[in-house]
């Protein structure tokens, strides 16, 4: 399993399929990175890169009650797992919110 470990210490979990253009998906709560599975594959097939990650409390990522805020997870979550990553970044995601 693949994880990267935050300026704060916590461990997040992420998948890293294929080469090409990378597309993100990112899930809302309370999922995780496996409830993107079917959309993954789907894009591996047709030659893209995939990455999805279990954010910060869910899935195979750390337990932890704080961080959570949006300034935390895009910020250090998102820079560190595309880092190094084509610019010509793809991302998928959605929320509970509806905003």
């Amino acid at each position: 399993m693949s994880f990267v470990k935050t300026k704060d210490g916590v461990e997040i979990f992420f998948k890293d399929w294929g080469k090409g253009q990378p597309i993100v998906f990112s899930h809302g709560w309370p999922l995780s990175a496996d409830d993107w599975d079917t959309q993954m594959l789907f894009f591996l097939r047709h030659g893209y890169r995939v990455i999805a990650h279990d954010r910060r409390g869910h899935g195979r990522s750390s337990q932890v009650g704080h961080g959570h805020d949006h300034g935390v997870l895009l910020g250090v979550q998102g820079a560190q797992l595309v880092a190094g990553a084509d610019l010509r970044l793809g991302g998928a995601g959605h929320t509970e919110q509806g905003r």
